[in-house]
């Protein structure tokens, strides 16, 4: 199933304003992902041990990654860009492929529900796995950037379409789905000029549709992989604090899943705050292929969109 006709060449190029914030928001996705990386399933207590307050790439973690390097968060994101690109649409098959071209690649980490997903398409040929309750897990909100750059400008509605397009290759459940257009709507709002109380409200209306997203109570700390844990830690730290490095440092400290909480709050905060906002030695530390490849898919992706196009 298509969702939006991406063939037509643009009318205008991207502008250089939100090209940066484009940017800001892949490059955020990634550094939050390599900087929580290394004290992924850490309670908060043991980052406080083992380095005080975690704020540099460095790598290592359960996963001995180089320093600057990637997971599946950042990876999972360019295989769903480049599939986009390449069939300049979504469309759910191209996808499907693209995500199992890269478990084939033997990618450092990969969740079981993205693993059993792919396996699914494998053996079957659909691309869309059966609703399930147990399905409400950060693996297709992580990696929702590309959704976000290339609907830019679009009907919310088709840009929901376009989510459960990829989400539901290997997450099919609508408590997963609600929370992941909260998070595409909230990057689109940030590239297009919206404040911090915009996200705010976007944030407050996935509360008041699913109130198991409720983020104003206790202090999220070592949040596990489902979604609604992930995105209470997110927004509490995204809403406490007023600076891309200050968010992202406040959201991996707490533990848990931190390189997905890092992805998903770098790729907000990249959009909200900007390239320019991302520690230059951030930047310099994180892998570079994957640095130029954010870059380029930024781009890439922006340029099919109808904000992009003229329409």
């Amino acid at each position: 199933m298509l969702v939006l006709d991406l063939t037509a060449e643009s009318t205008a190029p991207p502008a250089s304003r939100l090209q940066a914030g484009a940017a800001g928001a892949y490059l955020g996705l990634a550094v939050g992902d390599a900087l929580g990386a290394t004290v992924e399933f850490l309670l908060p207590r043991e980052i406080l041990e083992q380095y005080g307050v975690h704020r540099e790439l460095i790598g290592g973690g359960w996963l001995k990654l180089r320093k600057g390097q990637v997971t599946d968060d950042t990876e999972m994101s360019l295989a769903l860009g480049k599939a986009i690109v390449g069939a300049r649409t979504v469309a759910a098959e191209p996808i499907a492929i693209a995500f199992s071209s890269w478990m084939k690649s033997k990618p450092v980490d990969i969740g079981n529900t993205v693993r059993r997903g792919i396996a699914h398409f494998r053996q079957t040929g659909e691309t869309q796995v059966p609703e399930s309750s147990y399905d409400a897990g950060n693996g297709a909100c992580m990696r929702s950037l590309p959704i976000a750059l290339c609907t830019l400008g679009a009907e919310v509605e088709a840009v929901a379409t376009a989510n459960r397009i990829q989400s539901h290759i290997t997450h099919h459940n609508a408590l997963g789905d609600a929370g992941t257009l909260t998070v595409i709507r909230m990057v689109q709002t940030a590239l297009t000029g919206g404040t911090l109380r915009d996200l705010k409200e976007l944030a407050e209306a996935l509360v008041a549709q699913e109130p198991q997203y409720r983020y104003d109570r206790r202090r999220m700390e070592n949040p596990g992989g489902y979604l609604a844990e992930t995105l209470k830690a997110v927004f509490q730290s995204l809403f406490a604090t007023d600076s891309f490095e200050t968010a992202l440092i406040d959201v991996v400290n707490r533990g848990g899943d931190a390189d997905t909480t890092g992805a998903i709050l770098g790729m907000i905060a990249g959009a909200l705050y900007g390239h320019d906002a991302i520690p230059k030695r951030w930047l310099a530390a994180l892998d570079q292929k994957a640095a130029d490849d954010c870059r380029a898919q930024a781009g890439a992706l922006l340029a099919l969109s109808p904000q992009c196009r003229g329409r």
